[in-house]
This record gives C-alpha cells, structure tokens and sequence, in this order.
C-alpha cells in the first residue's frame, strides 16, 4: 500500500544482508496515522500488511542500537523534517555508507543458489588469495529509488567517500538535477564518513561544495542507528541478496551482480571503479580546517551542517 510505505520512510531499518526490516513506530501509531489520512484500519491488520512486508515490529532491538543516546528520537525528527524539505525542493537526497568489504577470488558466498551442482570454493578465505579486496561504497536516492556502487581498490577513507560522492555528481548527477543548487546527505556517526573526520568536511568543502557550486547539508544518523540508514535496506541487502551463494572471482563479475540487482519496486544499480590509492590515517592541519565555512544547526549541530561554496 503506497500510504503505508509513505508513512514508513523515515521510520524503517533493515538488514544490510538480507530483506529482513523493523519499525520504530507500533502498529497502533500507524494504524492511526493511517486513519488521519483517510485509510480506516485497525491495529491487527496492520501488524498483517507489516508482516506480509517482512516487517517485525520490535524483533532483534539489540543489534540495531546497543546504547539510547538521549537525543536520539529527535534526531530522527529532524532528519524526517529535512527530507521532507529536499524533497519538495526537488533537490537530490543522498544515503550514503560503506558495505562490507569483498574479496574477489574463489571464495564462499554467504547464502544459497539455485544451482545443478554446488560450486567449489577455496577451503579458507585468507586474504593473501584474493585478486583485489574490494570497498564497495554505496549512493541511495531513496525519492528515485536508485543506487550507485563505487568500487574502491583500496581503504576506506574520508578522502575516498568524498571522490565517491564527487563521482556520482559528476557521471550522474547533474544528468538527474541539472538545476542541483543544494544536496542533502544522509549518513552514519561513525566511519569514514562520520560526524567527527576533519577530511570528511574538508573534502565536502573544496571537492563538492566550491568544486561544483553545491551548497552541501549533513545529517547523521545516532550512534547505533546505521540501519535506520535507508542505503542498508534498500540498496545493500538486495545486492547481497542478488550475489548469495555465488562466488565474487573478478571484479567484472561483482560489477554484472551490482548492475543486475532489481527489485519489485523498480530499484536501479549502477557499478563504477575507483583505483585511486587511499593513505590512512591523515591528519588535516588546524589551519585548513579553520578554512571550512561549516554552519552547525542550532539543533543537535553535531550532527546536523551545512557547507556553502562560498
């Protein structure tokens, strides 16, 4: 039902492996957000449509969020708040984050496939066997239902995430918003892409915001809430889903996987390489970072910010 998935937008998490989702909100609140917009339903027959949706209310809270950080719920407001205002904006929204890393050789995929035989697979996966370890980073637009994987050959960095994003700017971006003035990313606390990596805001400044003209606004995701970030359920696990059970062993064979991920709903994937080499562990001097127009909101401005061009 298109009003349910409306109403669940900003209050779903899923897994990054698989097309298991959990709501924040229960079946009682939707039921009477759903009366508010002229859809009469009864709690227990929304519990139905959320099951028959592999939703589960309240299952596993655990392992989505170990620690409640006390602002947390109105981080997620705000979030909703600022979708919201992008959207009718027609200015592109962006989740954005890290998959797992993958090592392209005969190695076991997790999961099964329909097959005559299985297929045979090296006994151990040690690293040294691969042919590439592979950061596959991912770009969602959750209004348009697209995605994009970059390809990196090396770490995972702040450096890395924002030529990332600069790529999907420049191959695909100004093609999908030629009239793009602003962007709103979507991402986790922590990672290369985090609220704390000086790089991180550095790169948005020179790479993004003064090299397009882009007026760039952040916001992160609590600590423990990364799967509340739409690029885990809705663009990750239907990937991993699309490769389960089938070996990764070339790099043309992750990208065929990434780029033949669909789903129901009419998902679309595209795949580029990165093999930029990535130096961990840069430090940016005070000085630079002092460079940084950065406008830390009045709420939560950790994080919550935007970088202008100027």
């Amino acid at each position: 039902m298109a009003l349910l998935d409306e109403l669940m937008q900003a209050d779903t998490a899923g897994d990054s492996m698989s097309d298991k989702k959990w709501s924040r909100k229960d079946t009682r609140s939707i039921s009477r957000e759903m009366n508010e917009n002229g859809v009469s339903i009864c709690p227990n027959s929304v519990g139905q449509l959320l099951k028959h949706q592999k939703y589960s209310l309240r299952v596993n809270r655990k392992s989505i969020a170990e620690t409640q950080h006390p602002e947390r719920n109105r981080q997620f407001e705000l979030i909703a708040d600022f979708r919201k205002r992008f959207e009718d904006a027609s200015y592109p929204i962006l989740s954005m984050d890290m998959k797992k890393k993958e090592l392209i050789g005969n190695f076991r995929n997790q999961g099964r496939a329909w097959s005559r035989e299985p297929e045979d697979v090296n006994q151990h996966d040690f690293r040294s066997y691969a042919s590439a370890i592979t950061s596959p980073y991912g770009l969602y637009e959750p209004v348009q239902n697209r995605g994009t994987i970059i390809i990196g050959l090396s770490a995972d960095t702040p450096e890395f995430a924002v030529d990332c994003l600069d790529t999907w700017i420049s191959e695909l971006g100004w093609t999908a918003y030629p009239s793009m003035k602003e962007i709103l990313l979507l991402c986790d606390s922590g990672g290369s892409n985090g609220y704390r990596p000086r790089f991180w805001k550095y790169g948005l400044y020179h790479t993004i915001a003064r090299g397009h003209g882009i007026t760039v606004t952040v916001c992160h995701y609590p600590p423990g809430a990364s799967k509340w970030n739409p690029v885990e359920h809705r663009l990750f696990s239907f990937i991993s889903m699309e490769w389960a059970g089938h070996p990764l062993r070339s790099l043309d064979t992750m990208i065929q996987y990434i780029q033949g991920t669909t789903t129901k709903t009419g998902l679309k994937v595209t795949a580029l390489l990165n093999e930029r080499k990535y130096a961990k562990g840069k430090k940016l001097p005070d000085r630079l970072f002092k460079e940084i127009p950065i406008s830390n909101h009045s709420e939560l401005p950790a994080w919550n910010y935007t970088i202008g061009p100027n």
